[in-house]
């Protein structure tokens, strides 16, 4: 993990930086949510209990990260910004981690919060629970970024107990989307393929500062119990070729891929990327997988 770490660090000479008033970054996507009432909306979704292991994502001026910390008595908070890690640093019960999240290694995080040892860490990767102990994944997303955030969790989906994040709406329709909706698309087939997802709050831009141009939701992601396992790679390159050209029917697109790729199988081609739905994407991926791994 690259990252500076500072664990519930006292009374310090940061006390200066602490008390300076914070100027969002454009550059970090920084909106600060500010309103009370949807705060405690999203901790109530959430339900934070006692000694749990939750990870924030973007703390930023804390508004969420004091009621979570409050109610677990520990938490793990990952920040971007030096400025902001460094004024959390003074908060009792709090590991802040200054990074980029997408840098960050969720196994690690999930084994070194381990209350027992273990022998060795697993691979940077889709992660394996054995000696870890479930992520609970919370975070009000910078909208420039929410979408390589996503993927790049999906990595670590097996440390991961659940998440909660607040993003553009529009990004949490395309990700609770059904097939043939507007808004159904890569981003859906790949996060329903590991999540069972629900908006929960919707949030409007009053609730921030400085307010969005955007109306936001908050979306609970809970891994599936018994996914279809898949090569996700491969699964990601079918749905993107599917997705290429989305108005047009599938035998311009995947239709042709599937031919280079020498495919016998049956895949009606004779619809739009948005009329299939996410388990006949799974179906063709295990078999060009079986087909590819005959052994």
């Amino acid at each position: 993990m690259v990252a500076r770490t500072w664990k519930c660090a006292s009374h310090r000479s940061d006390d200066k930086i602490a008390r300076m008033k914070h100027i969002p970054r454009k550059r970090f996507g920084q909106h600060f949510l500010t309103d009370a009432g949807i705060v405690d909306a999203i901790i109530g979704a959430i339900d934070p209990g006692p000694d749990q292991v939750m990870v924030e994502i973007g703390p930023g001026l804390a508004a969420l990260t004091q009621p979570l910390l409050e109610r677990l008595g520990h938490l793990t908070v990952i920040e971007l910004d030096r400025d902001l890690a460094l004024r959390l640093s003074s908060r009792p019960g709090l590991t802040v981690i200054q990074s980029d999240v997408l840098k960050v290694d969720f196994s690690e995080l999930a084994h070194s919060s381990a209350s027992t040892g273990f022998a060795a860490r697993p691979p940077r990767g889709e992660a394996s629970s054995v000696g870890a102990v479930k992520l609970r994944v919370v975070g009000n997303l910078p909208y420039n970024i929410s979408t390589p955030i996503l993927f790049h969790l999906l990595d670590f989906v097996g440390v991961v107990e659940d998440q909660h994040f607040m993003l553009q709406k529009e990004v949490v329709d395309r990700m609770v989307a059904r097939p043939a909706s507007a808004d159904y698309g890569r981003l859906s087939v790949m996060l329903q393929w590991r999540y069972a997802m629900e908006m929960v709050l919707f949030v409007p831009p009053s609730s921030f500062s400085p307010p969005p141009r955007v109306d936001s939701a908050v979306v609970r992601m809970v891994p599936l119990a018994d996914p279809v396992l898949t090569d996700g790679k491969l699964l990601s390159e079918i749905v993107r070729v599917a997705f290429s050209q989305r108005r047009k029917l599938l035998r311009h697109t995947l239709g042709k891929w599937l031919q280079e790729k020498a495919y016998g199988g049956n895949f009606d081609v004779q619809r739009r990327a948005e009329e299939v739905p996410v388990a006949e994407y799974l179906a063709l991926a295990a078999r060009l997988q079986s087909a590819n791994n005959p052994h």
